[in-house]
């Protein structure tokens, strides 16, 4: 059986509660033979909510558990007694998921503060019992009504990242190593291209305590706005990021060329969604303690204007500038700003 270690789009079933049934009651007591009508209303049905949890980083709870039902509520009773009011199912999603109703297309939100929610399956009311319907031309009433009936939705629930950075590479760009020099993720990592299927996040952590969440997102190819390789079901992870980091191989493995791979990492993602043209980034020589890496570095400064940091992941050498970048892009370059208005 296929081990499933990440989800980040499950079809979701959920039914809300329904309401419960008015009563039809009279009140008999001693010495009172006609005391009239006392049938409480039905409570109301529990309502399905997703509500954002920050310590959730996948949907893969609810691709093992698709169907979330809200319980029905109790029927009205005599003597006036309101039937109880079921409890709301609340489903817990990462952050950055986004919700969609199968059926329609149609939009219902998306979820990306901690704490926040989103009803998605509205319960049901609960009906009138008799004693609602007392009045001075019907005395004895027997009239009452029926709870309504949850709502029941399949929803798309499809997560995106929400992470501060985003690696961008090539498979064996050597991302993984470089997320899990910079965190405490541990990322799988080899020699072969898409070790990384699925994205992981980490956390880099300063002396500060100031915090940044990383992305390392499966290997892009060119094509992968259509679908090629890993394809754009991971390109979706990148929406979300506020700055991205291109993780270049100056090794030149499998005869890749270095600039090219930057140029097209770049048009890629402008195919995928014209927005992130305008994400802040910066690009970085990987594997500089390889052979032929200072002619490829060479050659990319010759073709390109970029800003680039020479780097080995793998030795651990050049990290503590990008954590200086990284560092004055979200910190310093805030405080500033804050000190301007």
């Amino acid at each position: 059986m296929k081990h499933v270690v990440f989800k980040d789009r499950v079809k979701l079933y959920v039914r809300a509660g329904d309401g419960g049934n008015g009563c039809v009651s009279f009140r008999r007591e001693k010495f009172i033979p006609k005391g009239g009508p006392d049938g409480g209303d039905g409570g109301h049905g529990g309502s399905v909510i997703l509500r954002c949890d920050v310590n959730e980083d996948s949907l893969l709870s609810l691709y093992y558990q698709p169907h979330q039902k809200a319980k029905h509520a109790q029927n009205g009773m005599g003597s006036d007694c309101h039937g109880r009011n079921s409890d709301d199912c609340i489903v817990k999603v990462a952050p950055g998921t986004v919700v969609t109703d199968a059926e329609t297309d149609e939009f219902l939100g998306e979820l990306t503060r901690d704490g926040e929610e989103l009803v998605v399956a509205k319960g049901g009311h609960g009906g009138l019992g008799n004693a609602r319907f007392k009045s001075s031309t019907n005395q004895a009433p027997r009239q009452f009504t029926e709870g309504t009936k949850g709502e029941q939705k399949v929803l798309w629930l499809e997560l995106k990242l929400m992470a501060d950075v985003g690696l961008v590479g090539y498979p064996n760009a050597g991302k993984s190593t470089l997320l899990s020099a910079l965190t405490n993720a541990h990322p799988k990592i080899a020699t072969y291209p898409f070790t990384t299927i699925n994205p992981i996040v980490g956390t880099l952590e300063f002396p500060n305590f100031s915090r940044l969440k990383i992305a390392d997102i499966p290997g892009l190819i060119e094509g992968a706005h259509d679908g090629v390789g890993l394809g754009h079901q991971f390109l979706r992870h990148i929406e979300r990021s506020r700055f991205i980091l291109f993780v270049l191989d100056m090794a030149g493995t499998d005869e890749r060329n270095p600039t090219d791979d930057f140029l097209h990492l770049q048009e890629e993602l402008r195919l995928h969604m014209e927005e992130l043209s305008c994400t802040p980034y910066l690009c970085i020589a990987n594997k500089m303690d390889s052979p032929g890496a200072e002619e490829y570095l060479k050659e990319f400064k010759e073709r390109t204007d970029e800003n680039i940091l020479e780097i080995s992941a793998e030795l651990g050498e050049g990290l503590e500038p990008v954590k200086e970048y990284l560092y004055k892009h979200f910190f310093e370059s805030r405080r500033v700003a804050d000190l301007d208005d």
